[in-house]
């Protein structure tokens, strides 16, 4: 089989200009380029491009996916929204990375399957559209996406045992659909989220009315007001309305919570094990259940089914003697599935005798038919 590789990248802040586009074209005959993304799949060969290079010069996101289990993802923030200092405490690891170039950020997050399995249904397309909310969320303050990466370090071993967790943000306990799409995509276990969440505190609940935001900027200085109109007009700053929320968020913090005795990776690890060990037996609990009551289900109708036939036996008989005289294989899988129901009647109404007897009779009667008879001893039908 083929082998699967898929390239996404994306602009965000600006888009390509001709200029960059024929540049981009010189790297591949065969890609889809827009003004605002590059996007190439591969069976065979490879990518002549270098992501880090195309992420430094041109986009603001890169997903890449291949079917032996790799899987990347890379994000890029100018430096004003997102302090690389700050990102530096939670990317430590091969999993989790930063670097800068000029004015950006860039986080480069990994993924290799451990186990080495190829997956052969894999299709890339949509997974960076599904991913990309979580770069606004950055850009406003929402520092969560960082926490999973230093996760994905410490499931990959990348962490020391005694390293101490970096600050946890609010919120890890309820991922929203893009923070999910990443954990999924970089297949960050569920159990390890679930054990750091319990170090987090809720996030803000409820969103932003239009009455708190007038009310909050008809409170800001005339000179703050005048820089940001003027931003608004001159600067085609795209993350001006970002910066302005985490500046409201910032100024209307009012539910720090406590300082959380510190925990270590080990101690994270240990939790989610424990985590994990209770999700499976109650697993486990629920599948036991849900047999036993298909098991009831099952012998309930079994036994409606005997209730109709025990209505009139002869006719059941007379069944199987026309099924057998057809002398066709179908029709003897039909007969011995109806003398299976008859004895199974007969053992329920204490009447093992009399169909052993009529059994007998059949098996003498018909016994240059070895077709027949082999399905009989197969079924377990002997006198």
């Amino acid at each position: 089989m083929s082998e699967y590789q898929y390239y996404e990248f994306t602009t965000v802040d600006r888009p390509l200009s001709d200029r960059e586009r024929a540049a981009l074209r010189s790297l591949s005959t065969r890609a889809d380029i827009t003004a605002s993304s590059f996007v190439n799949t591969y069976e065979w060969g490879d990518f002549k491009g270098d992501p880090r290079t195309l992420m430094e010069r041109y986009f603001d996101a890169h997903l890449y996916l291949a079917n032996w289990g790799t899987r990347q993802l890379m994000l890029r923030l100018p430096k004003h929204l997102l302090d690389p200092a700050t990102v530096a405490q939670y990317c430590q690891g091969d999993s989790a990375s930063v670097w800068t170039a000029g004015k950006h950020v860039i986080i480069d997050l990994h993924d290799e399957d451990e186990d080495g399995a190829d997956e052969w249904d894999l299709d890339g397309h949509g997974l960076l559209a599904s991913i990309i909310p979580v770069r606004a969320g950055l850009a406003a303050g929402d520092l969560r996406l960082l926490h999973l990466a230093w996760l994905r370090c410490v499931q990959s071993t990348e962490i020391a045992d005694d390293e101490p967790e970096p600050p946890v943000p609010a919120g890890l306990g309820t991922l929203d659909a893009a923070l999910t799409a990443v954990a999924e995509f970089l297949r960050i276990d569920p159990d390890l989220i679930a054990a750091a969440a319990a170090g987090s505190s809720p996030a803000a609940s409820g969103e932003l009315t239009a009455g708190q935001l007038r009310t909050w900027v008809a409170g800001l200085p005339a000179q703050d007001k005048d820089t940001i109109l003027t931003d608004l007009i001159t600067s085609g700053d795209s993350h001006l309305r970002s910066r302005l929320l985490r500046r409201y968020h910032d100024e209307h913090r009012t539910d720090a919570p406590a300082p959380a005795a510190t925990r270590t990776a080990r101690q994270l690890l240990a939790t989610a094990a424990k985590l994990r060990a209770e999700r499976e037996r109650r697993d486990a609990e629920q599948r036991e259940r849900d047999r036993i009551r298909r098991e009831r289900s099952a012998a309930a109708a079994r036994q409606r089914h005997l209730d109709t036939l025990a209505v009139d036996q002869p006719a059941a008989w007379q069944r199987v003697t026309e099924l057998i005289a057809t002398k066709k294989p179908r029709e003897y899988d039909t007969a011995v599935q109806l003398l299976v129901d008859l004895r199974d009647l007969a053992k329920r109404d204490g009447d093992s005798t009399s169909f052993r007897n009529r059994l007998t009779e059949l098996r003498t009667v018909h016994a240059r038919k070895p077709s027949l008879l082999e399905r009989l001893n197969r079924t377990g039908l002997e006198t």
